[in-house]
């Protein structure tokens, strides 16, 4: 399950949630006001390669992976 970020827009309340692939907008509140009146924000993302000589190539290029 992937992690959304999303900015609350009744009191700007930034929160990331743990969902669904599909989540539903009335599935997704405000942890601060309870607000259903939400928006997805477009985030950053990691991922791990399998091998040292990809994670070297990912450095090299500007691209940081999670996978050392």
């Amino acid at each position: 399950m992937p992690i959304y970020e999303y900015i609350c827009m009744k009191c700007n309340n930034k929160f990331s949630l743990l969902q669904s692939l599909s989540p539903e907008p009335k599935d997704t509140e405000c942890p601060k006001c309870e607000s259903t009146n939400v928006k997805k924000m477009v985030s950053a993302f990691s991922c791990a390669s399998g091998s040292e000589s990809d994670s070297s190539t990912a450095h090299a290029s500007g691209f940081g992976g999670g996978g050392g």
